[in-house]
């Protein structure tokens, strides 16, 4: 058996699909592509994907991660192409590897975002945000299946910054431009923030409207439209603040392992 793991994205209007929704997609489109897919035992056999977690619903993303389990060794890059040919606008597989030693979750503690706020202007977010950083705790509250449920949003919190959505060079330092699905991002409005935050992913993991609705606890702060988030990276935290690439680990495996195959 092989076991691969890839990233995907989520963009444009897919977003507001929800995990379940796209998780029967990827599982026809695995079928149309012929991947030889092992299977569970019992009584209703299913393919052995592992999801590494999801974003809510209406969320963005470019760092989404699954596991899949093969019964014979496939080239990852063409399973990447093969997947990418038959899944539906919206989604795309951004990069495939072979599986390494240890878990995946393991590698994904942290996750940096980006949410737009096109009704607040850059100050009044900065100053928010700097209400929020200055604060010990900031509580907020959230609905779940088993009633509302309070957690506290800045401990989770590791870092933000706001950026000018009109000045192109932070935007471009943050790689936003690299994003085909330019509907995501609004037009013919005035200038507003941005909100760049890392967000450890603690249980229960703290989501971006529970960074907003701190904004509104310690700022008085509540955008009158949509606010739209998107997940940029995943990782495990460094020393400085960053975010390690979870395939980092995996891509050496292979290398190494290339390497000690006999030439010839």
């Amino acid at each position: 058996m092989q076991k691969l793991r890839l990233r995907y994205a989520k963009r444009g209007r897919l977003r507001f699909s929800s995990h379940r929704d796209l998780a029967r997609v990827f599982e026809r489109a695995v079928r149309r592509a012929g991947v030889p897919m092992a299977y569970s035992q019992g009584f209703s056999p299913h393919p052995k994907i592992s999801w590494a977690g999801a974003v809510p619903t209406g969320v963005a993303s470019e760092a989404e991660y699954v596991e899949l389990q093969l019964v014979q060794e496939v080239d990852p890059e063409l399973l990447r192409s093969e997947l990418n040919r038959v899944l539906p606008p919206g989604m795309e597989l951004v990069e495939a590897v072979v599986a390494g030693p240890g878990a995946l979750a393991e590698r994904l503690t942290a996750s940096r975002w980006a949410i737009e706020l096109p009704d607040i202007g850059v100050e009044p977010l900065r100053a928010a945000v700097a209400a929020l950083l200055a604060a010990e705790s900031v509580e907020v509250e959230r609905m779940t299946k088993d009633g509302r449920r309070t957690l506290d949003a800045r401990a989770a919190l590791v870092s933000a910054e706001v950026l000018d959505s009109a000045d192109p060079t932070a935007v471009r330092d943050q790689d936003f431009a690299s994003v085909a699905q330019v509907d995501d991002w609004p037009k013919g409005r005035a200038p507003y923030g941005i909100l760049v935050t890392v967000v450890r992913q603690t249980t229960p993991v703290v989501r971006p409207d529970d960074v907003l609705n701190a904004l509104r606890v310690v700022a008085d702060l509540d955008p009158s439209a949509a606010a739209r988030a998107t997940r940029w990276e995943q990782g495990r935290l460094d020393d400085e603040g960053g975010l390690a690439d979870p395939f980092a680990q995996d891509r050496a495996t292979a290398v190494a392992h290339r390497e000690t195959i006999p030439a010839g």
